[in-house]
């Protein structure tokens, strides 16, 4: 069985979510036949299909004679991933294998801190609300020199979270480097992380109108995330509009993101995919509408992947108006594939595209109204970005029936797209 999604690799639950447990195959089998398995789901699957600029039939037959056990074959399959360059295509051994399919009941045990790899630097993608990382302070886009006094440069993410993850009580020490900030060490005791996908609760402090419904998304992993979000706009349906606060989520299901796009547009293209021949896979709108009320979206860094998938469809459909900072910028999709003996590899296999065809790969996608958090605003608890969708969204409440040439000078800065499709 095979799974289709957007992958982003956390420290708390080492990978996404599966739709399912895929098939485990019972025959036996040799190190060298896992070995060659991984090659050939490589050679026909990886989504470049030069592999990286280089012959890939070398690695074909390089181990032979070296691989005698399967901790053979690990080392050798690793080492052979490696040379594609793609933080996103990795080999699970049975043990963390079994780690992320056991994710799906939600024992999960670590900081709770999103990571992945962005210029060859291990970083912090977003910390998982109310967890242990959240609490000490970690950031989206702090940069992790150390764990426990060990470098990450050359750091696989795999490595990083075999480093950070651990037994509930105990302690896990990472350097930080954020921008502008001297490097600092952070101490956090792990616990079991609660990974919950959506919240209406609206942010302490937050003065938002009573006819303004408040959705935060915090992940797109729960097979439940769309069935939320659905409940969610149910019970704020006496709302006049809604912010959508998907800031530090760092993505998911694939299918989740194409769901819950689905619930705010009428019509339109949702998200194309591209492997590696160039075929390409378009997705669109094609239920009913959850809602046609307004519409404000709230992005930022560690907004990435699933993320990008529902911001990018709804920005170029003009349905929402985005308020933030640039998202991560992870546009490519992984497929996961259950090997011999328990092991499992997840494999690059697709890149998207928005609806107008944007290739965000390392890019992001860039807000409508740019918006940046300083550490005035931090220290102050001041949430600008969130403060902005208040304004925007209530300023487009009041535009709804109006017409363009009524539209007073604050409505200056929303796209025309989307007051001329209210």
């Amino acid at each position: 069985m095979k799974i289709k999604r957007v992958l982003c690799v956390t420290a708390a639950f080492f990978v996404l979510t599966l739709m399912g447990t895929p098939a485990i195959k019972t025959y036996a089998y040799s190190s060298q036949e896992l070995y060659d398995e991984v090659w050939k789901l490589i050679d026909t699957k990886f989504v470049d299909a030069s592999q990286n600029n280089q012959d890939w039939h070398r690695w074909r037959h390089k181990y032979d004679s070296a691989i005698q056990n399967d901790k053979d074959a690990y080392v050798a399959i690793e080492t052979m991933l490696a040379s594609l360059n793609d933080p996103y295509t990795r080999f699970l051994n049975p043990e963390d294998f079994a780690d992320e399919t056991q994710s799906i009941s939600g024992t999960l045990f670590g900081i709770g801190v999103q990571i992945g790899v962005k210029d060859d630097k291990l970083m912090v993608i977003a910390p998982i609300e109310n967890t242990p990382a959240d609490k000490a302070g970690l950031k989206a886009n702090d940069l992790i020199t150390e764990i426990n006094k060990k470098s990450t440069k050359g750091m696989s993410v795999k490595e990083a979270a075999d480093l950070i993850r651990g037994e509930k009580g105990t302690t896990v020490t990472l350097l930080i480097k954020r921008e502008g900030t001297a490097e600092k060490l952070y101490t956090i005791t792990r616990d079991k992380i609660d990974v919950k996908s959506v919240s209406i609760t609206i942010p302490k402090g937050a003065n938002i109108p009573k006819n303004i419904g408040y959705i935060r998304l915090n992940s797109f992993l729960s097979h439940t995330a769309s069935a939320e979000i659905k409940d969610a706009l149910k019970k704020l349906s006496n709302k006049d509009g809604y912010i959508l606060d998907i800031r530090s989520n760092p993505g998911g299901l694939l299918t989740n993101a194409i769901t819950i796009s689905d619930m705010f547009l009428t019509s339109g293209l949702i998200v194309s995919t591209v492997d590696r021949d160039g075929y390409k896979e378009t997705q669109q709108a094609i239920n009913k509408p959850v809602t046609q009320k307004p519409l404000v979206v709230l992005i930022d860094g560690g907004s990435a992947s699933a993320s990008e998938i529902l911001s990018g469809a709804l920005k170029d459909n003009g349905r929402a108006i985005l308020i933030g900072t640039k998202s991560f910028g992870k546009g490519l999709v992984q497929e996961i594939n259950k090997l011999p003996g328990g092991a499992g590899i997840n494999i690059t296999t697709q890149k998207y595209l928005t609806p107008n065809g944007t290739d965000i790969n390392k890019k992001g996608i860039t807000p409508d109204i740019e918006v940046k958090i300083t550490d005035e605003d931090i220290k102050n608890k001041k949430d600008r970005q969130l403060e902005k969708a208040d304004e925007v969204l209530t300023n487009l409440i009041k535009s709804k029936n109006k017409s363009k040439k009524d539209l007073q000078v604050n409505d200056s800065e929303l796209p025309i797209k989307f007051i001329i499709q209210d």
